[in-house]
């Protein structure tokens, strides 16, 4: 099985966190500008959540950024992994 979902999911939470972060807004900020139960933004920030695209667009109002720029920056990274685990093989 491919790990492209597994590492999707990660940067998108090394994503949110990162910008969360740089804004200083606590998770249960973010949560509550989002209307989600913090439980759910530390589970995308760690990867174990998946948010579907309504919940990203949700997460990027509430971070205050818009969408196209949440995924160019999703891009990036994954961009990053693939270069390095391309020099790896």
């Amino acid at each position: 099985m491919s790990e492209q979902p597994i590492i999707i999911k990660q940067i998108i939470g090394k994503t949110v966190k990162a910008i969360r972060l740089k804004q200083g807004l606590s998770q249960e900020d973010l949560a509550h500008e989002c209307n989600v139960d913090r439980s759910y933004i530390s589970m995308i920030e760690v990867g174990r959540n998946e948010p579907s695209v309504t919940k990203i667009f949700n997460l990027c109002k509430g971070l205050k950024i818009k969408p196209s720029d949440f995924f160019m920056l999703v891009e990036i990274e994954y961009q990053k992994i693939q270069e390095t685990s391309f020099e790896d093989k």
